[in-house]
């Protein structure tokens, strides 16, 4: 198993018009994208089939890519969403006992154009400067047009600030995802209306495997779609696109929030429940994409290591509980920091049962400090079961 030697001259060209010049790599020809980095030494598989890098072409600083190949099982959906790919050295020959493909192959297949051989170093630290920016890979003959053609081509996309790609990325039907199927024996103990905004496969496998039943629905359920399964608890997952646009969500959300129905949120999903408590969203700079990304739990003082990939974070403010912008939802507060930069990295609602987090707590790939935050929704709708119940009893016995 032998990544084909590639000769084509590829070109990276940023709508600044900093061209960086290197050899094709996966597909041959045309991608364009906001060009952002990730900085994952490892999961570079699960990298790629991550939705939430639909409309991105993703630079990888970790300087050896595809040294473990790619295999049928590590995949978080159905194919690469990623707009285009940028390594600096792709390995020749993969060595994993679990390897299928090569990951040229594998973007071969998935007719993603990328480009090899990049100074990837002197990139990051650009983009981290002049920010993230619109970009364009161009191999085989498509690199042989005038540089000006190319910049030009590169600034006519539309930008990620206003798009809405949700649609592009969510499951078309909704589907069930049982405990058994999962690892778990036993009697299904609750069950979470998820809403696919871009879901990874591993987050619903999180939730089954607890026990959990999912029933994964399309990005513009309605509320009687999530009330109809029975759903004991609400999930937003992670997805792409700019919150603001997110008008349908965010209505569902404020809907779920005066039902009191426990919800829980991550990455877009944070986003989404800061939008519907009344708070704004921004565009970051170069945003956090990767499986190192420190952040503080202001309720324990511990340090996690996440998994992140979003541009975009709510404006709230970071210290102390205050009224929600919209009073109905009563208080609220910031309970993680970005030990980075300081970006809102979670809401905890202190009258109602909703909490969200921007990192991606099923780590997939990633570390698993954050896996806890599973077993705290499952107990807020405990809490709220046990609550319903005693209410029903009580409403019985006074009949």
């Amino acid at each position: 198993m032998t990544a084909v030697q590639r000769t084509e001259q590829a070109l990276l060209v940023l709508e600044d018009g900093r061209v960086f010049r290197g050899r094709s790599y996966g597909a041959i020809g045309t991608a364009l994208g906001e060009a952002v980095f990730s900085t994952g030494m490892s999961g570079y598989q699960e990298t790629l089939t991550d939705p939430s890098y639909a409309g991105q072409i993703i630079v990888q600083t970790f300087p050896h890519i595809g040294n473990t190949g790619v295999n049928d099982e590590d995949a978080e959906s159905s194919r690469i969403w990623a707009a285009g790919y940028v390594v600096r050295e792709a390995a020749r020959i993969p060595s994993n006992w679990r390897a299928q493909r090569t990951l040229d192959e594998e973007l071969i297949n998935g007719d993603v154009v990328g480009i090899q051989q990049v100074d990837t170093r002197a990139l990051t630290r650009h983009l981290r400067e002049a920010g993230a920016m619109k970009s364009g890979i161009f191999s085989g003959e498509a690199a042989t047009a005038p540089i000006e053609e190319l910049v030009k081509s590169v600034n006519e996309q539309p930008s990620m600030e206003g798009a809405n790609l949700s649609a592009l990325v969510s499951t078309k039907q909704a589907y069930i995802v049982e405990p058994a199927d999962h690892g778990f024996d036993g009697e299904v103990k609750y069950t979470v209306a998820a809403i696919d905004l871009g879901m990874k496969a591993m987050t619903p496998h999180r939730f089954a495997e607890r026990g959990v039943r999912v029933h994964v629905l399309p990005h513009d359920a309605s509320f009687e779609d999530v009330t109809a399964t029975g759903a004991h608890g609400v999930f937003f997952s992670n997805g792409p696109g700019d919150p603001a646009t997110a008008t349908v969500q965010v209505e569902l959300v404020r809907q779920v929030l005066d039902a009191k129905i426990p919800y829980f949120g991550i990455c877009f999903g944070n986003q989404i429940l800061g939008r519907a408590l009344g708070y704004g969203t921004y565009k970051l700079r170069f945003g956090h994409r990767g499986i190192n990304q420190p952040v503080l739990d202001k309720a324990t003082g511990k340090v996690e290591i996440t998994s992140q990939n979003h541009g975009f974070a709510v404006d709230a403010p970071r210290e102390g509980a205050a009224n929600a912008p919209l009073d109905r939802f009563g208080r609220v507060e910031v309970s993680h920091i970005s030990l980075n930069d300081g970006v809102v990295e979670g809401l905890y609602c202190l009258d109602i049962p909703a909490f969200s987090v921007q990192y991606h707590p099923e780590a997939a790939s990633g570390p698993h400090d954050a896996s806890h935050l599973f077993d705290r929704f499952i107990t807020n709708m405990a809490a709220a079961k046990n609550t319903a119940a005693t209410t029903t009893d009580s409403t019985q016995g006074e009949k």
